[in-house]
């Protein structure tokens, strides 16, 4: 079985496998080349004749625009804030919805000593106290604001013409017990 592309404008339109020679089967007009053996190129691919032999490459990836990086980068650092922590073994939910509730819960915590909650982690509920609470509570607050010096750097590294994508994924706070 033999693979043949279809060129249009110097890209790869279709692929086809077949036993026969492809001409036979569409018009002249259309440019169809038999792929070598070891290559596989994809629909989109570009296709470039050089005398009798035809080279394929892939497309390159798209370059985005600082906006559409800079939206990225944000969109990043929203995923990782809400990845959660660990906290004395609880794991506490980093959510917007959760940091808001924890704060209120904080703010109990500092206005009495004495207070005690049930709170409720990703493993299920545990009654605490004002120390736990407020340790949670310092703990999710660095974890967020760990995530936003994060998007900084990145953000400045754009800026410095410094960013580079793989960076994308690096530098950002583990959830690692705290």
């Amino acid at each position: 079985m033999k693979t043949y592309a279809w060129i249009c404008d110097d890209i790869v339109a279709e692929l086809k496998q077949l036993d026969d020679d492809v001409c036979a089967e569409f018009h002249p007009a259309f440019t169809w080349v038999q792929v070598p053996e070891g290559v596989m190129p994809a629909r989109g691919w570009s296709a470039v004749e050089s005398g009798t032999e035809w080279t394929f490459t892939p497309p390159s990836d798209p370059v985005l625009s600082k906006p559409e990086v800079q939206a990225l980068i944000a969109e990043q650092r929203y995923v990782q804030e809400a990845a959660g922590v660990i906290v004395n073994e609880l794991q506490i939910d980093t959510s917007r919805d959760s940091q808001s509730l924890i704060a209120s819960t904080g703010l109990s915590a500092i206005l009495d000593p004495s207070y005690r909650c049930n709170f409720k982690t990703l493993n299920g509920f545990v009654e605490i106290d004002a120390g736990q609470i407020l340790a949670i509570a310092k703990a999710v607050r660095a974890h967020v604001q760990a995530c936003f010096d994060r998007e900084l750097e990145l953000l400045q590294a754009v800026e410095a013409s410094t960013y580079s994508d793989v960076m994308l994924n690096e530098g950002w706070p583990d959830p690692a017990p705290v």
